[in-house]
Formats: structure tokens, C-alpha cells, sequence
């Protein structure tokens, strides 16, 4: 059947189709690369966050002046702090002793000072050690699995099920004639590593899978390569932000050891424990032979344990989009 013709008065108006060029419409903004932007990953978003928190500001200035003072006390305090004069038994602050003297005559102000080097190496050594053990284990029953899985894990469950404070007394019980920064790091850290341990084998077993590992392997790198190049490094932000909350646990942890008697030796070293725990006999008559010691230890806890918040903050994706 033949179409119907249109007349001049019935056919559509002409209608003109106008396409801006591509530079002129917005499309062109939101599809422009910046060839020379700064690549964005966990670490530089974290440190973007953490910058702008002034709670990492405050613990991190805490904490850098506490490895100052344990690194030069001499810049803080020129008295010597086992230079003790029991005429001047719990007498109060002089010049040149702002916080006063002790039970034995010693200066207050500079025996805390001093005891700060001892209880932030205590801790240092205890945090580097209970990484190394525990990333170590950890990244090898993650990634391995099988019967290497079974071994450590069940060897980590037999360290996990004895508390570390308990197993530490122990150890200095029996080092006793050996009391040192080592020997109380050994039996602290030799006890608490199973914690770092489990976190790091169960990131692991979330990344192991992931395409990139996958992709690693097809290319031909070695199951150590992937698990030192790949999987480690991108399962170890939750370990880091253990470490910096552990941290503050493991001076705690000293000071509890020689406040209880069996910690380093209060002849051979101070520290605030020994303080503290010298101190205890005299909390009515004199209370702040106690107290300067347990602020100085207070203060430098709750910094490690802020800055472990602000990084476990950090790190988290999920946390920061909740903010």
C-alpha cells in the first residue's frame, strides 16, 4: 500500500541539533586525568587524617619529649639523682629540687627524670621484639596454611593461654641474680607476642585471595616473594597500630614487675616501678612521693595510647567515612 504524501502545511518544521564542542561542556572537567596528581594509598590518606587531629599533635609532642628526656636527662636535671642525704628525709621542694626529697634523701624531680630512660627502654625493646616474633609467625601460618598453620598456631595457643604478666614474674623469680633491661624485655615480650601474631594471620588470610597476589604469582614470583612484596605489606597496618597501643602495656608492665619486688634491681636502677614502689609505705604521710612518679608514668601511657587511637583512626577506611 503506497505511503501518504504530505502537503507543505502538514510536513515537520526542520529542527537543528546543537552539540557544544567537547572543551566547552562540563563532561570534559569530570572526564580530565591529572597526569601529574600525587598517587593516593593507605599510608598517604592516614597521614592526611592523623595531620589534621590535634590529639595526634599532642601525644606525638608527649612522646617526643619523653625520648628526649630518656635520651639527654642531663638537659632536664643537673642534680644526681643516687646522691641521697637522709637529713633531708621527705623534705619539701629547694632550690635546685623543685619536687623535694624521698624517704632516703634522694631528689624526686631527678630520679624521675633519670627512671624515664629505663622505663621507655623496657618498652622499646619488649614493642620490637613482640613485632618481630609475632609478624614473623604470624605471616607464615597466614600465608603457608596447612600443617605450618597448625604447628604455629597451636604453639601461639600454648603462649596465648598464659598471661604474660604471671609467666614474667616467673622468669625474673628465677633470673634473679640477672635482673636486666634484657632479661625483664625477654620475659615480657617472650609472652606477648601471640596477639600480633593472630591479627596478622587473619588480615593474610583476607588478602592472600585477592587478584593482585593472584596476578604476582601467574607472572611467576615465588610464594616468599608475594608473601614479603604483596600480602605482608599490605596486611600489616592493623599490626602497626597493635604495636603502638602494646607499647604503653609493655611499660605498665614494668613498672607492675618492680613494683611487685621482682623487676630490676632499685640499687642497679631506676625506674618508675621501683619508685612507686618505694613509695608505698609512705602514701599517708607523704603522698607525693607516689604521685610524681605515677603522674610521669600515667602521662606517658595515656600519649602511647592516644596516638595508637589516632592511628587505628587512621588506617581504618571505614572509620574516617564515619567521621
Amino acid at each position: 500500500m503506497p505511503e501518504p504524501t504530505l502537503n507543505n502545511s502538514q510536513k515537520r518544521p526542520k529542527i537543528e541539533h546543537f552539540v557544544a564542542p567537547f572543551d566547552e561542556n562540563s563532561v570534559a572537567a569530570v572526564d580530565a586525568v591529572k597526569v601529574q596528581a600525587k598517587k593516593s594509598n593507605l599510608w598517604t590518606d592516614a597521614w592526611k587524617d592523623m595531620r589534621r587531629r590535634p590529639m595526634f599533635w599532642i601525644s606525638a609532642a608527649i612522646i617526643l619529649l619523653v625520648l628526649v628526656v630518656s635520651l639527654f636527662p642531663t638537659l632536664f636535671t643537673q642534680a644526681d639523682p643516687r646522691v641521697c642525704q637522709l637529713a633531708l628525709s621527705n623534705q619539701g621542694a629547694a632550690p635546685g629540687h623543685p619536687l623535694g626529697f624521698n624517704k632516703q634523701g634522694c631528689d624526686i624531680y631527678s630520679r624521675v627524670i633519670h627512671g624515664t630512660s629505663t622505663s621507655v627502654s623496657v618498652g622499646l625493646v619488649v614493642i620490637v621484639m613482640t613485632f618481630v616474633i609475632g609478624v614473623v609467625m604470624g605471616a607464615l601460618a597466614g600465608y603457608f596454611g596447612g600443617w605450618v598453620d597448625t604447628v604455629l598456631s597451636r604453639l601461639g595457643d600454648i603462649f596465648f593461654s598464659i598471661p604474660y604478666i604471671l609467666a614474667a614474674v616467673v622468669v625474673m623469680s628465677v633470673m634473679s641474680e640477672h635482673r636486666n633491661i634484657l632479661v625483664i624485655s625477654l620475659a615480657i615480650g617472650g609472652f606477648s607476642w601471640p596477639v600480633t601474631a593472630r591479627i596478622l594471620r587473619a588480615e593474610i588470610f583476607k588478602v592472600k585471595n585477592s587478584d593482585y597476589v593472584m596476578a604476582s604469582r601467574a607472572l611467576g614470583l615465588s610464594g616468599q616473594g608475594t608473601l614479603w612484596k604483596h600480602v605482608l605489606p599490605n596486611s600489616i597496618a592493623p599490626v602497626i597500630v597493635v604495636t603502638t597501643l602494646s607499647l604503653s602495656g609493655a611499660i605498665v608492665a614494668e613498672a607492675v614487675l618492680s613494683f611487685l619486688g621482682v623487676g630490676l634491681p632499685p640499687a642497679e636502677f631506676m625506674s618508675w616501678g621501683n619508685d612507686i614502689s618505694a613509695a608505698q609505705s609512705d602514701l599517708r604521710t607523704r603522698p607525693q612521693n607516689l604521685i610524681y612518679p605515677s603522674i610521669a608514668l600515667s602521662v606517658t601511657v595515656l600519649a602511647f595510647i592516644m596516638l595508637g587511637e589516632v592511628v587505628r583512626d587512621a588506617l581504618d577506611p571505614k572509620a574516617r567515612a564515619r567521621r
